[in-house]
């Protein structure tokens, strides 16, 4: 694995992999030698982030990275430069490694392609965003140890979403069973996975995964108050009840309180909210790690070998 762009190839035993190294890093810290390591890397994000753009930087701290600052509003780009000649220009001054983030499609995949450095997707438009679902992967292996015929329930503006994306297909190849609730206009007949009702669904379900309203990649974009969408498509109180008393509530954030969740709900017993963005931290480091360690990873004969030690 030279780049970490896509969900959709990578082999179970790959993202098992990633998951033990997230392990250790939330459980054994960094050696002497990690820390004494000096790289420089680069986050280019080209749209708004606080929890994947701060978590990559304190990833990237932890592991002793320099990390060469960028901020769009006072770049080149303003003047018309392109996202390839950027990354070109970080790399030649040193960058051994890309974090991108931009909101056209194809974009992160485009540059790795082009790049002889590591490039890591940040997020690239409404295709995927593979290191929010390796921390999500991490968190349900933490909950439950197996995610074999585990019922995933993922809930909104699934069009939108590339936290979806990637959930689904990381999900798949490790067994669980994927379902998609969300209104019929935000529905992605390309993604080959069931649309099923909410209301059916919220009981047999393990994990119940709440989508933001991307509003911003809407065409007419709405309010994402009006008609009433917490009642007919988000998590409400008394759908919460109704849920598997070892189900838990997730959300790759930001949250719209009141919106696709009630806010009582975003820190109640079952929500994993904010240990996902705890965990986000150990995730990163565990990818930038890998791609420039370049360790080669141990397999073992099946995925509980591998996983021995998560707790």
């Amino acid at each position: 694995m030279n780049n970490f762009v896509s969900m959709k190839t990578m082999q179970t035993e790959e993202i098992l992999h990633l998951i033990k190294q997230t392990d250790r890093f939330a459980n054994d810290g960094l050696s002497k030698t990690e820390t004494d390591k000096k790289r420089f890397v680069t986050n280019l994000f080209y749209e708004p982030s606080t929890r994947t753009k701060l978590s990559f930087e304190v990833a990237e701290k932890k592991l002793g990275f320099e990390v060469i600052d960028f901020q769009v509003d006072y770049s080149s780009v303003l003047k018309g430069e392109s996202v390839y000649d950027t990354a070109k220009t970080v790399a030649s001054i040193g960058a051994e490694a890309v974090v991108i983030r931009h909101p056209l499609d194809n974009t992160v995949q485009e540059l790795a392609e082009q790049l002889d450095i590591p490039v890591i997707n940040a997020g690239d438009g409404a295709g995927e965003h593979p290191t929010q679902c390796l921390l999500d992967i991490y968190t349900m292996y933490k909950e439950f140890g197996d995610l074999k015929g585990l019922n995933i329930l993922i809930v909104g503006d699934i069009v939108h979403s590339r936290v979806a994306r990637s959930n689904a297909y990381a999900l798949r190849t490790l067994g669980a069973n994927v379902s998609f609730a969300s209104k019929p206009e935000w529905q992605d007949q390309r993604l080959d996975f069931p649309y099923v009702e909410l209301d059916d669904a919220i009981e047999t379900s393990d994990v119940v995964m709440l989508l933001r309203i991307q509003s911003e990649r809407h065409d007419q974009p709405k309010p994402i108050e009006d008609n009433n969408y917490l009642e007919k498509y988000g998590l409400t109180i008394e759908r919460e009840k109704r849920m598997k008393k070892t189900a838990i509530i997730m959300h790759p954030a930001p949250v719209n309180r009141g919106v696709e969740i009630d806010d009582s709900l975003v820190e109640c017993k079952r929500s994993r909210i904010f240990k996902q963005m705890e965990y986000g931290v150990y995730a990163r480091m565990a990818v930038l790690d890998h791609l420039l360690n370049k360790e080669e990873p141990q397999y073992g004969d099946n995925y509980q070998t591998v996983l021995a030690h998560v707790d």
